[in-house]
């Protein structure tokens, strides 16, 4: 019979607006890091921070760690396209223009995530997801706005960032399609380390530094201890619960709040001033998010 409703739990509607909160206010964070330590340096760091405390974490709650028999091939290939080649793509990519542009280019990741979901995992493309990727797209290319000629003027940086975007929508695509049976903590605790190795090789063969924070004046000093903690910890863990325990298409648009927050963060830190396409674009992802998340009736 028809006349049931599904949503979304609480919890998790909750971890998706905390995930943009931490994750949208770290753009102008890296790059406030940045003009003191070295991309590879700084991701490294965080890397080992984060997975030190989520395996922590694990352990004091008595989680398993092992991961199971026939999974690492999934594990690893996982661990490549969300962390590794994510943070690599993205954190070079945000060097080339401002973080909240940055944030909107790497945030094409839902229309990427909903395409593969439709054709890599057979989820129906129903009005709802539709319409959300649709005003979604117009809330980032309203966003962009004059910024599409600064575009043209660094391809690289787009390219960079728009791959980072595909690479995170086929690490979603894989973890719904071959799931690997840990806890969350201990799952995205084995995604930072094996993510670490590449990353770590890359820091020591191709960049100049130290990767000591004691150097560091105050605000990147800040700065790389929120990416370590809010960044790497909380917000990655929060992110495979999401990815996890949804659907791609409505994980995936759950995302695009993330881009704004980015933008109004980099307003604050970095003192740029919000305009009327500032305002307009986040009614639009709103609206987005408004689609997507509300209960939705579901025939039996």
């Amino acid at each position: 019979m028809s006349g049931r409703t599904y949503a979304l739990p609480p919890s998790i509607i909750a971890l998706v607006v905390l995930l943009a909160l931490g994750w949208g206010s770290n753009w102008p964070v890296m790059k406030v890091v940045m003009t003191e330590m070295a991309p590879l340096h700084f991701r490294a760091l965080c890397l080992i921070a984060g997975a030190a405390g989520l395996f922590a974490i694990a352990q004091a709650n008595r989680l398993t760690i092992r991961v199971p028999k026939g999974s690492w091939p999934r594990l690893v290939a996982i661990a490549a396209f969300n962390v590794a080649a994510w943070n690599v793509l993205a954190v070079y990519g945000v060097t080339f223009m401002e973080s909240g542009r940055a944030a909107i280019l790497a945030y094409t990741f839902p229309v990427w995530s909903v395409l593969l979901g439709v054709w890599f995992l057979r989820e129906p493309l129903t009005g709802r997801r539709l319409a959300g990727v649709i005003l979604g797209l117009l809330g980032m290319l309203l966003l962009l706005g004059e910024e599409l000629q600064a575009v043209g003027r660094s391809p690289t940086g787009a390219l960079l960032l728009v791959a980072s975007a595909i690479s995170w929508a086929v690490s979603t695509a894989i973890m719904k399609r071959w799931p690997v049976d840990l806890p969350t903590t201990s799952f995205t605790g084995w995604q930072m380390l094996l993510a670490l190795v590449p990353i770590l090789s890359g820091a020591l063969v191709f960049e100049k530094g130290s990767f000591s924070p004691l150097g560091l004046t105050a605000w990147p000093l800040w700065g790389l201890i929120y990416n370590a903690t809010v960044s790497s910890i909380f917000c990655n863990w929060a992110w495979i619960k999401i990815a996890t325990h949804a659907p791609i298409s409505i994980s995936s648009l759950s995302t695009l709040m993330i881009p704004i927050v980015g933008v109004f963060s980099g307003m604050l830190v970095l003192g740029e001033r919000p305009q009327w396409s500032d305002f307009a674009a986040l009614a639009l992802v709103v609206a987005a998010l408004a689609v997507v998340l509300m209960p939705q009736r579901q025939a039996a």
